[in-house]
């Protein structure tokens, strides 16, 4: 019989705790934070945040104002700075068009309106736009990464091929459509996927082992 999603958070919550999930001083740094983090670590996403702060541009009016040079090259930490510094110039383009540079406003949508606009602009797939809503905007939409697709294909929850959108369907509609449930639920497999699930796992130490097909088979449990 397969886990359930109720279980494998129930395990997980009760292995790590709470996570407090997104750390950032402003709405606009979790967003630009989302931004910067893909394809990286977060430790280079800091440093890169940490050198938009000490050069006074973190803001809308900061990044409206700095040239894609300068600002490629604070980025420099975070990995495929020029084409980070691209992206950040799109978003801040379309927040100065439609919302005034006003985060309020633009976060203020509903989370239809506000992910088909996010999908509009250069650089921001599906993943940072959910990020998004649920960190910065505090609006229920399941961030689906690679950790969890890595988490429930072992956990044999959801076909192989499931695209983005059918992982996303799956967990809400299965879990309770709740943004404080998104927001920890998601920041506990990110930690499990890092710590224990990861490419080569640790499966002796996993909470999930006694209910994971892909565990029992490698460990002959």
């Amino acid at each position: 019989m397969k886990t359930t999603l109720t279980e494998v958070y129930g395990r997980l919550y009760a292995t790590y705790g709470p996570q407090c999930w997104w750390p950032a001083d402003s709405l606009f740094e979790v967003i630009v934070g989302a931004i910067l983090t893909q394809s990286t670590a977060w430790r280079n996403v800091q440093q890169a945040l940490s050198n938009l702060k000490s050069a006074g541009v973190l803001s809308p009016q900061g990044l409206k104002e700095i040239t894609k040079g300068d600002l490629a090259t604070l980025l420099r930490p975070s990995g495929y700075f020029n084409v980070k510094a691209q992206k950040l110039k799109a978003f801040t383009e379309y927040l100065w068009e439609h919302y005034q540079g006003d985060i309020k406003r633009l976060i203020k949508q509903d989370v239809v309106s506000l992910r088909k606009g996010l999908l509009s602009v250069y650089g921001i797939g599906e993943e940072t736009s959910d990020a998004i809503i649920l960190y910065a905007a505090d609006k229920p939409s399941f961030v689906i990464d690679s950790y969890t697709r890595r988490i429930v294909k072992r956990l044999d929850l959801i076909k192989n091929t499931a695209t983005y959108r059918e992982h996303q369907n799956y967990f809400q509609r299965t879990i309770p459509i709740d943004t404080k449930l998104y927001n920890e639920f998601h920041a506990l497999k990110v930690r499990h996927a890092q710590q224990v699930c990861k490419s080569k796992p640790l499966c002796e130490k996993c909470c999930l082992l006694d209910v994971c097909p892909w565990g029992i088979i490698k460990t002959g449990n």
